[in-house]
């Protein structure tokens, strides 16, 4: 579709000003962006015939997004049979980094790739969010965002925004996390605790729910990628739920759809985190395994060590191997209320997958029998039949995945939230048809 922004208005229409010209602008820069993402390199005469910008249009868009480092011009490429070769256009992005990052109850994970999907940087450390008040934690993870943009840095690459997964719900507009029971976050304006501490050097800080980011990560890239209806469980010591429908995120009223782990499944069970009565997450959540299976090593015992989840199941994995029989049947406890709980998802939402990340992952093929047992018993049939349970391959760094991805997106759709390069030389400003509409050098879009 043309989004060139042309006057086809009559005698007596007003033309359209600056700010139509800027909307259009960058739409037509998204146009082209996503179009040399999805089609690979291009000359520009092939960008104006596919996307049907005219080709001032395009060299004009063109000139922009390579003064921002989005693409790059490669080797000499024919229009047709005669006439002299073009360069043609390519993504480029290497230059640009989305920062994802993710905080839970026991570590803080990081997570970066380029514009083309290139990983530039996937670690993760352990930190006892549990027991320390928000502005120590927000403190820890200002420095887990100074270490990932100093990385980048090195590497030559510009962060062009910053997403944070949090496990609770999210006021996404503002960045504030309402509430994060497993935190003991209650009202914490993140977003605005990080800018104002400067970690970010002037690039948007955004925040969102880790299994609603994970979910993305698993649609875009993960085992079920593509798969329109989804669900996926985030296996930490909370229980996180992100649920794709129809190819879309169901995100709620208020954005608070998929709180999952707190759907109250055992009336006489133990007090969860959100001080209710037997919430799913008192009978699946990791920290629930952990004290079954390792009850002088359980959360919140106070002993002074922080521990990673993956060193947690290391434990638990040397436990079994040893023969203890605690642990098969902690799993197995685990696996049947895990399949009840899924049953009543597939009853609501009816999805072809359901996702299991984190720790479920890990004990994949403990847990999917005896959870795909018990979803057959409490489902309805029809939509059981044609529902199965998935390991994630993207372990605890799901969330922080899907929220370096969802920086890309922003990105993709609009191209003038990265700075133009200081070295690059001025984009051309003009107002008529075909032609680049002033542009700011720093355009953050509202949160």
């Amino acid at each position: 579709m043309r989004r060139e922004g042309t006057w086809n208005g009559g005698p007596g229409t007003p033309r359209r000003g600056p700010a139509d010209q800027a909307t259009v602008r960058r739409s037509n820069l998204a146009l082209v962006l996503r179009h040399l993402r999805e089609h690979g390199a291009r000359s520009r005469s092939a960008v104006a015939a596919e996307t049907g910008l005219n080709k001032t249009t395009v060299t004009s868009l063109a000139s922009e997004l390579l003064a921002r480092g989005l693409i790059k011009e490669t080797g000499p490429q024919h229009a047709g049979a005669v006439g002299r070769p073009g360069l043609a256009l390519a993504l480029d992005g290497s230059g640009v980094g989305a920062l994802g990052l993710e905080v839970n109850v026991d570590y803080i994970a990081a997570f970066a790739t380029d514009l083309a999907g290139r990983v530039l940087l996937d670690w993760r450390i352990s930190f006892n969010a549990m027991n320390s008040t928000p502005e120590r934690s927000l403190e820890e993870l200002a420095g887990a965002i100074r270490q990932a943009v100093d990385e980048l840095a090195l590497l030559g690459v510009r962060v062009a925004g910053i997403t944070v997964a949090v496990p609770g719900l999210i006021d996404t507009t503002t960045g504030t996390v309402d509430v994060a029971p497993n935190l003991g976050w209650y009202g914490v304006p993140v977003a605005t605790v990080l800018e104002r501490a400067d970690v970010s050097r002037d690039v948007p800080v955004t925040v969102d729910n880790d299994a609603n980011l994970a979910a993305l990560a698993e649609f875009t890239s993960g085992v079920a990628a593509g798969t329109p209806d989804l669900v996926y469980l985030t296996g930490e010591v909370g229980i996180g739920g992100g649920i794709i429908a129809g190819g879309r995120l169901l995100g709620g009223a208020d954005g608070f759809a998929g709180e999952v782990g707190h759907v109250p499944v055992d009336p006489s069970g133990d007090r969860c985190g959100c001080g209710r009565i037997g919430c799913w997450e008192t009978k699946v959540g990791l920290a629930v395994l952990v004290r079954m299976v390792t009850p002088d090593n359980a959360y919140g015992t106070h002993d002074g060590m922080v521990r990673d989840p993956e060193e947690r199941l290391s434990e638990i994995e040397a436990r079994q191997a040893a023969g203890d029989p605690r642990v098969t049947e902690a799993v197995a406890e685990v696996g049947r209320w895990l399949g009840r709980g899924a049953a009543t998802l597939v009853n609501l939402f009816n999805p072809r997958v359901i996702v299991l990340g984190g720790y479920f992952a890990r004990l994949a093929d403990q847990l999917i029998p005896v959870a795909q047992a018990e979803l057959e018993r409490w489902g309805v049939a029809g939509s059981i039949a044609r529902c199965s349970f998935v390991a994630s391959d993207f372990g605890f760094c799901a969330a922080s995945r899907g929220a370096a991805g969802l920086v890309v997106e922003r990105v993709l759709s609009d191209p003038t939230t990265v700075d133009i390069r200081a070295s690059a030389m001025p984009v051309p400003q003009m107002s008529t048809e075909g032609s680049a509409d002033p542009v700011s050098h720093r355009a953050k879009p509202p949160r």
